[in-house]
């Protein structure tokens, strides 16, 4: 399973990499267009801006997975380890609840533009909107799973990337 979980965020990776190239091939391209040639690519300015939105949530996946999102861990990795682990395990079932509120959100949203199209380039708008299901299931997962190690006692502290990069320094790892 974790060669499947692997591969999976690499290919997210890639796609961010993918969506971060294209904005700037089409946003250049247009420039360079309108300025030497005086025309322009119609669509390029609303793929860019798709690219872009699809580019933050798919990002936010990975940072999430990576465990770095700015937070106030300070305050709960103080606390005693029962206190610790009850603040944690009520922020998970929080976020969950957050979740599933982006999920119900975006599936409304996908169902009521499946047959609304976008004006430059056709596509349909749901493909805009359904990034959020992309989302939304990938960071349920990844806080599922993570209530699950809490409440396993195998989590009890957050840790920041930094902390786990002078870990595995620590450890002799690269």
């Amino acid at each position: 399973m974790p060669r499947i979980l692997n591969f999976y965020f690499m290919a997210l990776k890639w796609f961010v990499v993918l969506c971060l190239v294209g904005m700037v091939v089409l946003v250049f391209g247009n420039v360079v267009l309108r300025y030497a040639f005086n025309s322009g690519i119609t669509e390029s300015e609303e793929f860019s801006r798709w690219l872009f939105v699809w580019l933050v949530f798919v990002g936010s996946i990975l940072v999430l997975q990576e465990n770095g999102h700015l937070g106030l861990d300070f305050v709960v990795n103080n606390l005693p380890r029962p206190l610790r682990i009850l603040c944690l395990a009520v922020g998970h079932v929080l976020m969950l609840y957050a979740t599933w509120l982006i999920i119900a959100g975006t599936w409304v949203q996908v169902k009521v533009n499946l047959h609304t199209y976008a004006p430059a380039t056709g596509l349909s708008q749901s493909l805009f909107f359904g990034v959020g299901l992309i989302f939304g299931v990938s960071t349920g997962a990844i806080f599922l799973w993570r209530l699950y190690l809490i409440l396993t006692g195998r989590l009890d502290r957050i840790i920041s990337v930094d902390e786990e990069m002078a870990a595995l320094k620590q450890a002799g790892v690269k």
